[in-house]
């Protein structure tokens, strides 16, 4: 147990050393399974484990939605996004801050990648918002934090790993994190608007007019990013494709579509291809050095008397919520997403299932604590995107100030999901 708890602390300090997270699990893992059972068995998980894990046929999605999404990018179909909010909305107080707010849900539902979708907006929306004299902290704050609802509203890679790991349908999860993505997002804009009534200097309203005749004409182009999404849920409500077979019809709809719009080029495609892959590989490198970790942790006892510990709290509903909240915070700020998920899942799902509580529930519950993780100091992926993508023009300290007020909402959201359960289960009852 000593070397258990040995290997959380190293893992800690090798990820403070900003040494990649999938390779730090790796090592840990690896190099404590080699000291308590010999090398020899070290080296045979390390052969077999990558292959038993990632050979489970519903990952096949993952691929295949972030090709959609990066099709989605590369071709131009999400660029309209942002004009179209802008002509609705860019009016209001903060009118850029929640167009960009919006486009950022909006690209989420062909993404499935919080980081993914806060990198595609981001490069759209941050140079016009100061452009507009909008406050630094504002612009960047928007995106890292709308980005995060690539992990909510579906297709959701994070949902993917989730349904595999509990057992449990994939498509009702993408269902359930429907409506809390929408609340995510209107929660957002009602702060902005706030804020900069408040405070006008902030992010002024838009000074261009624009007529019904544009409002309109902003809706008609943005028809791609329609039928992407109502392939998409259109299928998996109707019964017409699986959670699997989903990311593989999103992408052939994007190539479609873009090939309709004549934007689909070998270029792009090549560019959308590459992304997509090397996506796709570190997503499994992560995930793959959190399955041996998890062995790992499972050998020395250190897991099981951590539940062992938590085993007052786990009799009780209320009690184990505050210490799911607790533990996902806390290591939040230090993990990445993924491997936050796929570590904790092991030691939460027998809890939750042993107290009869709704596991399709717990699953966007999770996902909005991945969510805040990718936005909180000092591991906030969301965050440390955006800034590399306004490189020195807007210190590190600006952009998680930003964010302070968008986890503020997130406070209020996750309250709200905790306290009415139905906000995630409406949608997925309506397919028994």
């Amino acid at each position: 147990m000593q070397i258990g708890f040995a290997g959380i602390v190293l893992l800690l300090i090798l990820i403070g050393l900003r040494v990649p997270i999938g390779l730090a699990l790796m090592l840990v893992a690896v190099g404590g399974i080699g000291v308590l059972k010999g090398w020899d068995v070290a080296g045979g998980m390390l052969r077999t484990e990558p292959y038993d894990f990632g050979a489970h046929w519903s990952f096949s999605a993952i691929p295949m939605f972030l090709l959609m999404s990066a099709i989605a990018y590369h071709t131009g179909i999400s660029a309209t996004l942002f004009s179209a909010a802008r002509v609705w909305v860019g009016r209001f107080p903060g009118g850029l801050a929640i167009s960009a707010n919006f486009a950022c849900a909006g690209f989420a539902a062909v993404s499935g990648s919080s980081i993914a979708t806060a990198a595609a907006m981001g490069r759209l929306t941050i140079p016009e918002m100061l452009k507009a004299k909008y406050h630094p902290g504002l612009a960047t704050g928007v995106v890292a934090s709308a980005g995060t609802l690539g992990s909510m509203i579906p297709p959701s890679i994070a949902f993917v790993l989730y349904g595999i790991f509990a057992e449990v349908s994939i498509a009702k999860l993408f269902m359930a994190g429907i409506l809390p993505g929408i609340l995510t997002a209107v929660i957002y804009a009602i702060m902005i608007v706030a804020r900069c009534a408040i405070w006008p200097d902030l992010g002024p309203p838009d000074a261009q007019r624009y007529r019904w005749r544009d409002r309109l004409r902003a809706l008609h182009e943005i028809w791609p990013v329609v039928v992407l999404i109502l392939s998409i849920i259109g299928g998996l409500y109707g019964g017409l494709v699986t959670p699997t077979e989903a990311g593989a019809f999103g992408a052939f709809m994007a190539c479609l579509v873009a090939a309709m719009k004549r934007t689909l080029t070998w270029a792009n495609l090549k560019a959308a291809v590459i992304e997509s892959v090397t996506g796709t590989a570190k997503i499994f490198w992560i995930a793959t050095g959190a399955v041996l970790f998890t062995r790992f942790l499972a050998m020395t006892g250190a897991a099981d008397f951590i539940k062992t510990t938590m085993g007052d709290w786990g009799a009780d509903p209320i009690l184990l919520l505050v210490a799911t909240s607790i533990i996902y915070f806390i290591l939040g700020c230090f993990l990445d997403p993924l491997g936050l998920m796929l570590l904790t899942l092991p030691l939460l799902l027998p809890m939750f299932e042993g107290l009869n509580l709704n596991l399709i529930w717990f699953g966007v519950l999770v996902v909005k604590y991945i969510e805040i993780g990718l936005l909180t100091p000092p591991v906030g992926l969301n965050v440390y995107m955006v800034k590399s993508l306004v490189g020195d023009t807007i210190p590190l300290e600006t952009i998680f100030k930003g964010v302070g007020w968008f986890l503020a909402c997130e406070a209020v959201v996750l309250f709200l999901l905790i306290s009415f359960p139905e906000i995630s289960l409406f949608l997925p009852s309506q397919m028994d």
